[in-house]
């Protein structure tokens, strides 16, 4: 079979993104990558970003002592990020390269603390999508129960 068809057919099938694949969709490095895998990817309709939450992580010198809480405003970027990745993603298979930058964060709500030893499941789904702007529900879920919940604005800019 032919490579070039061979390398279509896998970017077609966009089921999920390694850490590898985020750090080329995503300008954001460590210690602000709020992500480590996206799984269960549906184009740019729905997925589920994994962000492993660590004790040695640098939040935590400071947020808080004694009680180590991750913050909800790290919780909403690593929603962000996951929708922005796998628009990213989904876009870099039509040969077109951009980066989403974050416009709204609308129907934010904090209904439990996460910390370390959690694992952050951000579930999201798009509301709409038109050329450059887009809207995403986002729920921030460890071990089943909703922690967190926003709806994100991002805005498509060529990169």
């Amino acid at each position: 079979m032919d490579t070039k068809l061979e390398n279509a057919e896998q970017k077609r099938e966009l089921n999920s993104l390694d850490i590898g694949d985020i750090l080329t969709a995503l300008p954001h490095r460590y210690p602000f990558l709020m992500i480590d895998k996206i799984i269960d990817i549906d184009r740019d309709d729905s997925a589920v970003g994994i962000k492993n939450v660590t004790f040695n992580e640098p939040i935590f010198q400071g947020h808080f002592p004694g009680k180590p809480v991750f913050p909800g405003v790290l919780i909403i970027e690593g929603m962000a990020q996951t929708a922005g990745a796998i628009v990213i993603a989904l876009d870099a298979m039509s040969e077109s390269k951009s980066i989403v930058l974050m416009l709204t964060i609308d129907k934010a709500k904090f209904r439990k603390p996460a910390g370390p030893g959690d694992v952050l499941e951000y579930h999201i789904r798009k509301i709409h999508r038109r050329r450059t702007v887009g809207r995403y529900e986002a729920k921030a879920i460890v071990n089943g129960v909703v922690v967190a919940e926003a709806e994100i604005g991002a805005m498509i800019v060529p990169g």
